[in-house]
């Protein structure tokens, strides 16, 4: 993660267990990202990539943060369950991680209530 200094900042660390949910800002971000993905198809690889180039770019994040955005539309999942849901997709936790930091930097997810701790 990039500070406005341009250095590295230490990844987050959220709790076991924590969920993220769309927010307020994330929900027209993914329809967004799904109208890119279909108007898109037509034009192949290239026209993708600018597609979801020009989506990405004004809300500050990366081209393929949104499919995170669309796992997270009508459930609220934690990063285990995101890593699982994703795997197919070739994202590795540890990239996973960063484009969930990303998008909550971004405003567009937010977590869900902190978990249950154990009594």
């Amino acid at each position: 993660m990039q500070t406005d200094a341009g250095s590295i900042s230490p990844p987050r660390r959220w709790p076991r267990g924590q969920k993220f949910r769309l927010s307020a800002a994330g929900v027209p971000a993914e329809v967004g990202h799904r109208e890119a993905v279909a108007t898109a198809r037509a034009g192949g690889r290239s026209g993708l990539a600018a597609a979801l180039g020009a989506w990405a770019l004004p809300l500050g994040v990366q081209p393929g943060d949104g499919v995170v955005l669309v796992e997270l539309r009508e459930r609220q999942l934690g990063l285990n369950d995101l890593a699982a849901s994703l795997e197919a997709a070739g994202i590795e936790p540890a990239e996973l991680k960063a484009i969930v930091d990303r998008l909550v930097s971004a405003g567009l997810v937010e977590p869900a209530s902190p978990p249950a701790r154990a009594a």
